[in-house]
């Protein structure tokens, strides 16, 4: 565990302390258009749907359509994909205002973002690229998470990379950096379990002890995903976060470790990709469900049980 340096007095998170809200101890899915007539004849799901806001910056048309008819019926959460917080440069104003501008329009039930960046100069590109854990990183990206919950108004939730590569100028753990961002801004955490499987595997480390040392106190919301493998170039396993098919049994053991000691927080069963049929991707969520309602029955309210 490294050592940080001084910094401001730690502010408590206030984004998993909610009041019972639309999505607490429900599993949910990815929205996708290609799924809104079957979602229409579906009276039985019971789960929410969670959209990237960068499809719905634009001002109208069949996206807004879509999305607006699914809101009259569900609770949404809403999760972006480009702001870009760990980037260098200053936050792109235009984009944190339509940002905003989606949340006074949908009133989500939770927001989220990446620990990540994605932007160089005007350069845009289509990937969360990772960061350097120093203190000058930390710095940085905690400003710019104050910079996001001072316009919209609320906390948001930050979720945890998929990695592929370490960098030698971290001076801290993965862990340790994502604490000290929830002391310094009050933000929540995202916890995306097929990460911690992807970037476990990868970089050789074990995911269970990743878990241990991560702060679930401040976890609002899971991520489930699935993952493919490939490999690198010296022809050794790579997992890539693909989002393309189910969720590996090893991530619902992960999951069902990670419940076991928080209980029923908000889960979502990602699919961004190769999209299955609907009734593929509510059996994922059904699958979920039975985990969280399962763990539901021994868990008290505010409590984390034993360390994974």
């Amino acid at each position: 565990m490294s050592t940080l340096a001084a910094r401001p007095e730690p502010r408590v998170s206030q984004a998993v302390h909610f009041p019972e809200h639309a999505i607490a101890a429900r599993v949910g899915t990815s929205f996708k258009h290609e799924h809104l007539a079957a979602i229409l004849n579906d009276n039985s799901y019971a789960g929410f749907f969670e959209v990237h806001a960068e499809n719905y910056m634009g001002s109208g048309g069949p996206p807004h359509h879509a999305l607006a008819r699914i809101r009259s019926d569900y609770p949404v959460s809403l999760h972006g994909v480009c702001m870009s917080i760990g980037g260098p440069q200053p936050l792109d104003k235009s984009h944190l205002g339509r940002f905003k501008g989606l949340i006074e329009r949908y009133e989500p039930a939770l927001v989220s973002e990446h620990l990540a960046w994605s932007t160089h100069d005007t350069t845009y590109f289509n990937d969360l690229l990772p960061l350097p854990y120093t203190e000058a990183t930390l710095t940085r990206v905690a400003d710019h998470l104050d910079e996001v919950q001072e316009v919209i108004g609320r906390p948001i939730l930050l979720e945890n990379p998929s990695t592929y590569l370490v960098f030698k100028e971290s001076t801290m753990s993965e862990t340790d950096f994502i604490r000290a961002l929830v002391g310094r801004t009050g933000c929540g955490l995202l916890l995306d379990v097929n990460n911690v499987f992807v970037s476990a595997a990868n970089l050789g480390f074990s995911a269970l002890d990743y878990l241990a040392d991560y702060p679930l106190e401040h976890v609002g919301e899971i991520h489930l995903a699935g993952h493919a493998e490939q490999q690198d170039d010296e022809g050794a396993l790579l997992l890539i976060d693909s989002h393309d098919g189910p969720v590996a049994d090893a991530v619902w053991k992960l999951f069902d470790i990670v419940i076991s000691r928080c209980g029923p927080i908000p889960s979502l069963v990602e699919w961004d990709s190769t999209i299955p049929a609907w009734s593929v991707l509510k059996a994922e969520a059904l699958a979920a469900q039975v985990i969280l309602d399962r763990h539901a029955q021994n868990f008290m309210p505010g409590t984390v049980h034993g360390a994974a």
